[in-house]
C-alpha cells in the first residue's frame, strides 16, 4: 500500500467512525481585561521586543524614514507587488516579485518589506495571509531581515480576535504565516540557533493614520 493509499484508508476509517457524531461544544475562550488603545499598542510593543525584534511607532509621514533606519544600510530589498511605494526610502535596489523570482533571486535580497493581515498584542504575533501587500510565503522566509509595516488599527488584543479576522482568508484557501520574532530554534543540546527557518531579524513598524492607497 502506498503512502497516499494508506492516508486515504486512515481518513476513510475516521470519517466512518465519526459519522453522525455531534461536535462537542467549544470551551469559553478566556478573555483578559480589555485594554484601551494606547495600552494595547504598548502591550504589543512589549511582546515584540521580548522576542528580540525591534519596534517603531511612527506617523504615516515618517514611514519611509523608519524603514530606512530598519534597513541599516541594506540596499537589495524585496517588495511584494501590493506594497505602498511611498513607504520605501530612495536609493534602494528593489527586487519585485513580478514575475515570481527564483529561489536564487530571492536569496540575493538583503531584506524584505511587507504589510500584514493582523497583529495580536497579547502574544506579539503577526499573521500574514499573503495578500498583495505581503506577497507569497517564500518572500518572507528567505531574506535575513523582515521589516513588517502594520497599521495601528490592525493590532487586536487576543488570539481569538486575530483568528476571526483571517477567517475569510482561510475560507478563500490562502495560506497563513504566523510570526513571533525572528526565526529561532534550539539544537539537541539546547543551543539557540537563529535564522534556520526564516529571517533572523524582524523589525516592526506600527503606523498611525495610513490613508487609503
Amino acid at each position: 500500500m502506498s503512502n497516499a493509499e494508506a492516508r486515504l484508508e486512515m481518513l476513510t476509517r475516521i470519517n466512518r467512525a465519526v459519522a453522525g457524531v455531534q461536535a462537542p461544544a467549544l470551551p469559553t475562550y478566556p478573555q483578559g481585561e480589555r485594554l484601551e488603545r494606547g495600552a494595547l499598542l504598548h502591550q504589543f510593543q512589549d511582546r515584540i521586543e521580548d522576542y528580540r525584534a525591534s519596534f517603531m511607532r511612527v506617523p504615516v509621514a515618517d514611514v519611509a524614514g523608519a524603514v530606512a533606519s530598519a534597513l541599516a544600510g541594506a540596499k537589495r530589498v524585496l517588495i511584494p507587488t501590493g506594497l505602498n511605494p511611498d513607504f520605501l526610502p530612495a536609493g534602494l535596489e528593489l527586487l519585485r516579485d513580478d514575475p515570481p523570482l527564483s529561489h536564487a533571486g530571492l536569496d540575493g535580497a538583503e531584506a524584505v518589506v511587507t504589510g500584514c493581515a493582523v497583529a495580536i498584542s497579547e502574544t506579539g504575533t503577526i499573521i500574514l495571509d499573503h495578500a498583495p501587500d505581503q506577497g507569497r510565503r517564500a518572500l518572507t522566509l528567505i531574506p535575513d531581515l523582515h521589516i513588517c509595516i502594520i497599521r495601528a488599527e490592525q493590532v487586536v488584543q487576543s488570539v481569538l480576535e486575530g483568528v476571526q479576522l483571517v477567517e475569510a482568508s482561510v475560507q478563500a484557501g490562502q495560506p497563513l504565516t504566523w510570526i513571533s520574532g525572528g526565526s529561532a530554534t534550539s539544537d539537541i543540546e539546547l543551543v539557540r540557533v537563529e535564522g534556520v527557518h526564516g529571517p533572523r531579524r524582524l523589525c516592526v513598524v506600527v503606523v498611525e493614520q495610513i490613508p487609503a492607497h
